[in-house]
C-alpha cells in the first residue's frame, strides 16, 4: 500500500514528559528515531532509552533552558523542534485563588512556554528552521467553570504561540497550537479527582464527546507529532482543535433528550 511519508525534527524538546501528553509525545518521538530532551521537576519512565536526556528542573526558571539548551547541543547536529506540554491546574473560583496559587499557574503555564520559545527560537532561526507546538487548551477559548486561573493561562500560550510564529516566520520557524479537549491524562484526571462523585464526573463528561469517551493521551500526542513534522508545512500560527468533536457544536444530543436523533 502507497504511504505518506514525513519528517520529524532530528531533536525535540518536549516539557513535562513526567506524566500525561508529554510522556506520550515523548514516547512517540523515541520511537521514531528522534532525539529527545525531557524537561519536569519530576523524572521520566522514559530516562535510560536511547536517545533520551532528561532535565529535572522547572521550566519556569531561566537556568533551566541553560541547561536544555546545553543538551540540545550536546545532542548532535540537526533539526530542532519543542513541543510545550508542562501545565499546572487549580480548580477554585476567582475569589477563593491565593496570589501564590495566580503566580504558580501563570509561571508554569505561560512563563514556561515564553522562556523555551526564548532559549531555542534563536538555535532554530541559526539553523535555518525549526518547528514548535506549544500545547493551549480548548479552554483557551471557552469557559470552564473553576478553571479561570487555568483558562487565562493557556488563552495567554494561545496568543504567545501565535503572535511568535508571526515574529519568526520569515525566518523559517514554524509555531503552532495544539487545543487538547479533556483526555485521560493527568490534568484531567485531577480535576475529576476534585469531584464528589468522580465517577459520574468522568461518565458525564464522556457523554458529552459526540464518540462517547474521553480521549486517550497518546491519541493528542499524535497530532502534536503531525504539527512538528514537514508534513504540517502548510500550517502557521494555526490553532488545531484535538478534543474529539467536543467543540464541534454547541450541545451533543444522545436521544435521553427526548430529541430526534
Amino acid at each position: 500500500m502507497p504511504s505518506i511519508q514525513f519528517s520529524l525534527p532530528d531533536t525535540v524538546v518536549v516539557t513535562g514528559t513526567a506524566s500525561g501528553l508529554g510522556l506520550d509525545v515523548g514516547r512517540l518521538l523515541l520511537a521514531q528515531g528522534c532525539r529527545v530532551v525531557g524537561v519536569d521537576t519530576a523524572t521520566s519512565e522514559l530516562e535510560g532509552r536511547a536517545g533520551y536526556q532528561q532535565v529535572t528542573a522547572s521550566i519556569a526558571e531561566s537556568e533551566t533552558w541553560d541547561r536544555v539548551t546545553s543538551a540540545t547541543d550536546s545532542a548532535g547536529p540537526g533539526s530542532l523542534g519543542l513541543v510545550s506540554c508542562a501545565a499546572i491546574l487549580d480548580v477554585a473560583t476567582v475569589p477563593s485563588l491565593s496570589r501564590a496559587t495566580i503566580d504558580k499557574v501563570m509561571a508554569v503555564n505561560v512563563t514556561g512556554t515564553a522562556l523555551g520559545m526564548a532559549a531555542l527560537i534563536p538555535r532554530m532561526e541559526a539553523a535555518g528552521g525549526g518547528s514548535i507546538v506549544a500545547v493551549a487548551s480548548i479552554n483557551a477559548s471557552l469557559a470552564e467553570q473553576q478553571l479561570a486561573i487555568y483558562n487565562a493561562s493557556k488563552a495567554a500560550v494561545r496568543q504567545l504561540a501565535r503572535t511568535a510564529a508571526l515574529d519568526h516566520a520569515r525566518k523559517g520557524v514554524r509555531i503552532n497550537v495544539l487545543s487538547p479537549g479533556p483526555m485521560m491524562a493527568g490534568l484531567f484526571k485531577r480535576h475529576a479527582e476534585s469531584a464528589i462523585d468522580t465517577e459520574k464526573f468522568v461518565a458525564t463528561r464522556a457523554n458529552r464527546q459526540p464518540q462517547g469517551r474521553i480521549l486517550e493521551a497518546e491519541e493528542v500526542a499524535r497530532a502534536a507529532l503531525f504539527l512538528l513534522s514537514d508534513g504540517a508545512s502548510a500550517l502557521l500560527g494555526a490553532d488545531i482543535i484535538a478534543d474529539g468533536g467536543l467543540t464541534t457544536g454547541f450541545d451533543f444530543r444522545t436521544g435521553a433528550e427526548g430529541a430526534s436523533v
